[in-house]
């Protein structure tokens, strides 16, 4: 089995005027993705997605990487970002390419399951998983001005026990928003905030302090994720467990926040941090120095997929059954017709669990049909 083909597939959804939204650093009116289709000699196809701007991601696949990968096989996956890093040097670490060799490397998986009739999380050496339990990543910052409590009342409605708030506007925003979602949610739930990366150092510690009586299962991203030397003081002052990752791309980005225990845990997002085979080596490695593992999920169909079958690879370590804790798995409330329509059969988060494919690859099927309506170039 050889690669014949790699194609990027840029797709975009422009949300209605006025509907705009995001978090504390700003809001969006489109959302995009850029998918991968990987064909082989022999007709099998395999689909990726990467989480950037999906034109300069497909210039990156067809310019570096197609050539890299046609004519080889997909069983050379995992060599694919040593050779990014050799064969293009100069750009080998850059968020572009890494992106882009996230959504090939997905597709090279896709293909490998498919090959051996094993879901990739399988083929990543996780154990028997059904489900996971999702939680609603949603109250959004919107251009309209939403009232906080709807999006939880939404979401407690969907029957989701655990929720993520998008928060870093000022300490007194984030205390309101906060109990909103708890009074909501209930003392049981799950509840994690996302700063987005807005705030300095003692801004962050303020706020943590707060939102403290909370109850949080973790802060993310309460400083930008470049503030390395933040990011470490942070987490030895607080209590609560500290999150990032969305925003680094592989190895050497996450070299200090797991060798220096800069974080609690980390959070790869298969579509920016080098796909299956880099964050499986991240996975790995964070293992070795007890810090967790949850991945960043806000993608379309095929990168939800991606992730689901990342997250249900990962080890418990070292927890047993003595300890047990939920494989917490992040789904966006947001308007993305990209998540919702781009499957076959589309993922469902709602009442409380997620099931995990057991098909071959993904185990998803991709709808080529409206691959092509929300094609853009």
């Amino acid at each position: 089995m050889q690669v014949d083909s790699v194609a990027a597939i840029p797709l975009s959804f422009p949300l209605e005027d006025g509907r705009a939204f995001g978090h504390a650093r700003g809001v969006m009116d489109t959302r995009s993705a850029m998918l991968v289709r990987v064909e082989t000699t022999t007709g099998e196809v395999g689909y990726g997605e990467a989480l950037a701007p999906p034109q300069t991601t497909a210039t990156a696949v067809e310019e570096v990487l197609a050539p890299m990968v046609e004519g080889a096989s997909p069983y050379e996956v995992e060599t694919l970002t040593e050779r990014t890093h050799q064969e293009a040097y100069n750009l080998g670490g850059g968020p572009i390419l890494q992106s882009a060799v996230s959504a090939v490397d997905i597709a090279l998986w896709d293909l490998i399951g498919k090959a051996t009739g094993e879901p990739i999380y399988r083929l990543l050496g996780g154990q028997q998983t059904e489900a996971v339990t999702p939680y609603a990543s949603t109250m959004y910052i919107t251009e309209w001005g939403e009232d906080p409590a709807e999006p939880i009342e939404r979401a407690v409605e969907e029957g989701f026990t655990a929720a993520k708030l998008k928060i870093g506007r000022s300490v007194e925003d984030d205390v309101e928003r906060v109990a909103t979602a708890r009074e909501l949610l209930g003392d049981d739930a799950h509840l994690m905030v996302d700063y987005n990366g807005n705030y300095r150092l003692k801004q962050a510690i303020q706020s943590a302090n707060a939102l403290e009586p909370y109850d949080l299962t973790w802060i993310e991203e309460p400083v930008p994720p470049e503030d390395y030397t933040g990011l470490r003081k942070l987490t030895d002052r607080v209590d609560v467990p500290v999150a990032t990752g969305e925003s680094h791309f592989g190895r050497f980005d996450y070299k200090r926040l797991i060798a220096d225990h800069g974080v609690d845990i980390i959070q790869p997002d298969l579509g920016r941090a080098g796909g299956f085979s880099e964050s499986r080596f991240l996975a790995k490695w964070a293992t070795t120095e007890n810090v967790a593992v949850y991945p960043h999920v806000w993608n379309g169909a095929v990168g939800v997929a991606a992730a689901l079958q990342f997250a249900a690879s990962l080890p418990s370590y070292p927890h047993n059954e003595n300890v047990p804790e939920p494989l917490l798995f992040e789904f966006d409330r947001s308007q993305n017709p990209l998540r919702d329509e781009l499957l076959d059969a589309p993922l469902d988060p709602t009442g409380g669990s997620l099931a995990v494919p057991q098909g071959p690859g993904l185990g998803v099927s991709v709808n080529e049909d409206a691959v092509e309506r929300f094609r853009t170039e």
